[in-house]
C-alpha cells in the first residue's frame, strides 16, 4: 500500500477529481491549505494599502491505494492538474504499513476494496 499526497493549484482540484475517477479512484481527502514552493510572491492591495502575497493558496490531495495503481494515478494527477508554470505542485508517495476501519475495528489487509468502496 502507498499514500500519495498532492499539492495542487485549487482551480485544478474539479479537473483531477474527474481524473481520478475516471481511472476508479473514488476515496481521497481534500484540504485547503498554503505554502511556498517556486511560484513568486503577488502583490494586492486591500483597503487602500498595499501587501505581498508570500504563502499560495493550494488543495491538498491525500489518497491511500494499492502499489499497482500508483504509476496510474501519479500520470492521471499530472495530466490534469499540470500548466507548466511555477506553483502547479507537488507529488509525494509514501509506504503504508497498516490500515484500520474505524467503525468495525477491523485490519484492512486489502486497500482495494477501500478504494472501491469509497473510502
Amino acid at each position: 500500500m502507498k499514500k500519495i499526497e498532492v499539492i495542487i493549484r485549487p482551480e485544478k482540484l474539479t479537473e483531477t477529481i474527474k481524473g481520478l475517477k475516471n481511472i476508479g479512484i473514488t476515496g481521497f481527502t481534500v484540504s485547503q491549505v498554503v505554502g511556498r514552493g517556486k511560484q513568486k510572491d503577488t502583490q494586492g492591495v486591500y483597503r487602500g494599502k498595499n501587501y505581498k502575497v508570500t504563502l499560495h493558496p493550494k488543495v491538498k490531495l491525500e489518497i491511500v491505494l494499492s502499489d499497482h495503481m500508483v504509476k496510474p494515478t501519479i500520470d492521471t494527477i499530472i495530466d490534469s492538474a499540470q500548466t507548466e508554470e511555477a506553483g502547479d505542485g507537488k507529488i509525494y508517495v509514501y509506504p503504508i504499513f497498516e490500515a484500520y476501519n474505524i467503525r468495525t475495528g477491523t485490519k484492512d489487509f486489502d486497500i482495494d476494496d477501500v478504494v472501491n468502496l469509497g473510502g
